[in-house]
């Protein structure tokens, strides 16, 4: 069961280990965000991680958090995904996620997946699978006020 339509950001809390800087959700406060789910193992989410990149790199008002969910034993692999960070050019925090604490307090299941939170910390948009990145332009736009 996904998280609903204008829930509170959950707390970003017992990850692995941070990348690029750890953040909590005090920190995203009156700003939006994205907290993007993607695997090592996943070849949608390397396929989209230009675009992810794209969404980062166009709107300075957005944080983008990038939350890493092993879907396997080899996934758990912290110095491969170090590698995948350098090697996608994913400058903003990550978080490694090895014990599924992040995963679970948001109640996702897959990867690619995308949650976007207002300036007010309230989800406004998630979606997963294939056509996430598609399904999240929208509202993207209303969030930033950009419509």
């Amino acid at each position: 069961m996904a998280l609903r339509l204008r829930t509170e950001m959950p707390e970003l809390k017992g990850a692995t280990e941070w990348v690029n800087g750890e953040v909590n959700k005090e920190e995203l406060e009156g700003k939006p965000v994205l907290i993007h789910f993607w695997s090592i193992s996943c070849g949608i989410c390397k396929k989209n991680m230009p675009d992810v990149l794209k969404i980062r790199d166009e709107n300075e008002n957005l944080k983008v958090v990038g939350i890493h969910m092993p879907r396997s034993e080899k996934d758990t692999d912290v110095d491969a995904v170090k590698e995948a960070i350098e090697k996608y050019d994913l400058t903003h925090p990550q978080a490694i996620d090895n014990q599924h604490s992040i995963v679970d307090a948001f109640e996702n299941e897959f990867v690619p997946a995308f949650y976007l939170f207002d300036e007010e910390g309230q989800l406004r948009h998630r979606s997963a699978g294939e056509k996430a990145l598609n399904m999240l332009e929208r509202p993207l736009q209303r969030v930033l006020n950009k419509e």
